[in-house]
């Protein structure tokens, strides 16, 4: 009986420490803390040639050094800024006929982040029951995913050039 009682004392510890949620990519928020994410660096500071000739500062308006994300990635990636509801360059069209034989919605975002979220909360019932920790996120997207070795022996299969992998841990 003197035997039994640590034991049972130590089990239950560790039950209670393998509820712990450490997982990175869990989908749900944890807390009540700052969001890492939103804290955006600025661009460096430019001194102008000529400081009578300044701009007159206009309130509530964007900051040369403010990030500007979609303008800086698009030009990383060698793409040329514009209207994003206007006509599609001539040079584009190719892509963009190919891209939408199948058809285009117009509120392709909305849509697909309304199913992602009853897809989640339907995959997250009965997931807080659990003696380990797992990654929420390969829990509810496993039948989705694919295998990259067999997707490189399917195109190498097809005769398609594909680089190689990296060996799994």
């Amino acid at each position: 009986m003197r035997l039994l009682r640590p034991f049972v004392m130590t089990l239950l510890m560790v039950s209670l420490t393998a509820c712990a949620n450490t997982g990175l990519r869990n989908i749900r928020s944890t807390g009540d803390g700052p969001d890492d994410f939103l804290v955006n660096p600025n661009k460096q500071l430019e001194a102008p040639e000529n400081y009578k000739a300044l701009p007159n500062p206009t309130p509530g308006q964007v900051n040369r050094v403010d990030p500007t994300p979609v303008a800086d990635g698009t030009a990383a990636l060698g793409g040329r800024l514009g209207d994003p509801n206007g006509a599609v360059p001539s040079s584009d069209g190719a892509v963009v006929q190919h891209a939408s034989r199948f058809g285009v919605i117009k509120n392709v975002r909305s849509v697909l982040s309304t199913e992602d979220a009853a897809f989640r909360k339907r995959k997250a019932r009965f997931t807080q029951i659990r003696l380990a920790p797992i990654d929420r996120y390969n829990q509810a997207y496993k039948r989705s995913a694919l295998d990259p070795d067999v997707v490189a022996r399917q195109y190498r299969r097809r005769g398609i050039a594909t680089p190689s992998a990296p060996p799994r841990n």
